[in-house]
């Protein structure tokens, strides 16, 4: 969905696609999904749309979530650095000693690493940091990334912001 501007906003499903094509809230940049049949008529299944008006909206942010921290650490854990398909979220300074659930008391760690760290500091496991834990940039690229192998045609509106 794009903004009146012509500024990614986000990414919608067709369904609230076509409710803002139906309510004149919305126009069709791009169709090359083909068509929704209903009783009533014929739709475009769009895969670009834009708003008829601009929306002001703050800077987006990266929602903090376990799957957002495990695409942050590249599914590697923070201390060991290995892949594994048992990763846990460990809190670098535990909550109990006053660490917060924030991005940068969060990393993502392996079961043995973070067995070993238990409710303990870094420095106390005699454990190191591979990186220090930071916000992910809410870039563009970030946060529409995702998307883009399926939809190739949304390349040009993200290249220009």
């Amino acid at each position: 969905m794009l903004n009146g501007n012509y500024q990614p906003l986000n990414v919608c499903s067709t369904r609230r696609a076509l409710l803002l094509l139906v309510l004149g809230k919305a126009s069709v940049v791009e169709n090359g999904r083909g068509e929704v049949r209903t009783g009533s008529g014929v739709f475009p299944r769009p895969s670009v749309i834009r708003l008829t008006y601009v929306v002001q909206r703050p800077r987006p942010r990266v929602r903090l979530s376990k799957r957002e921290l495990f695409r942050r650490d590249g599914y590697r854990c923070a201390y060991c650095g290995q892949r594994s398909q048992q990763l846990t979220i460990d809190h670098v300074i535990p909550r109990h000693r006053g660490g917060t659930h924030s991005w940068d008391n969060l990393v993502t760690a392996c079961a043995r690493c973070n067995r070993k760290k238990g409710g303990l500091t870094p420095e106390e496991a005699h454990l190191t940091l591979r990186y220090r834990p930071y916000e992910p940039p809410s870039s563009l690229d970030y946060l529409f990334g995702p998307y883009l192998a399926d939809n190739q045609g949304w390349q040009r509106f993200l290249a220009g912001w």
